[in-house]
């Protein structure tokens, strides 16, 4: 979001952050519209629950005691390596091909580990990600034992 300036500065900054906020609720919205109603969509088991008679109200506290810590998510668009001679002769302007294909899903890791897929959303001249993909445990247990 746009740093604090001063006086009039803070103004326009404070406008500029309700515009994007506005936008990221339209675009969640929108999204809210076109995919299936909690009646008709049935959640995966992915995960084990932590509520009702499974967990008890002891799991849940243990699952508090987390719930604040940071991780790191990156999504990645592609990858490549190039000599160190073609790294000092990059410039503005310059163009550096990634092994990834126009249209692929992007990688999105927690803390260096792929735990979903998605396709790239531009809002309000902000880039996100939309989630197509989610990678179960199951799935990346399988990945380990290659």
């Amino acid at each position: 979001m746009a740093d604090e300036m001063e006086n009039n500065e803070n103004n326009v900054a404070a406008e500029e952050e309700q515009i994007s906020e506005d936008d990221w609720a339209a675009a969640m919205a929108e999204q809210a519209i076109t995919e299936p109603t909690a009646a008709q969509a049935q959640p995966a088991d992915i995960f084990p629950s932590f509520g009702g008679n499974a967990g008890g109200a002891g799991m849940m506290n243990e699952l508090d005691m987390i719930l604040d810590i940071p991780v790191q998510i990156t999504v990645e668009l592609g990858r490549t390596k190039i000599t160190i001679k073609n790294l000092l002769q990059l410039a503005h302007g310059s163009v550096v091909e990634l092994d990834a294909m126009a249209g692929e899903p992007m990688d999105v890791m927690v803390n260096g580990t792929l735990i979903a897929q998605g396709e790239v959303v531009v809002v309000n001249d902000k880039f996100g990600i939309r989630l197509t993909d989610i990678i179960t445990p199951s799935e990346r247990m399988r990945k380990l034992n290659r």
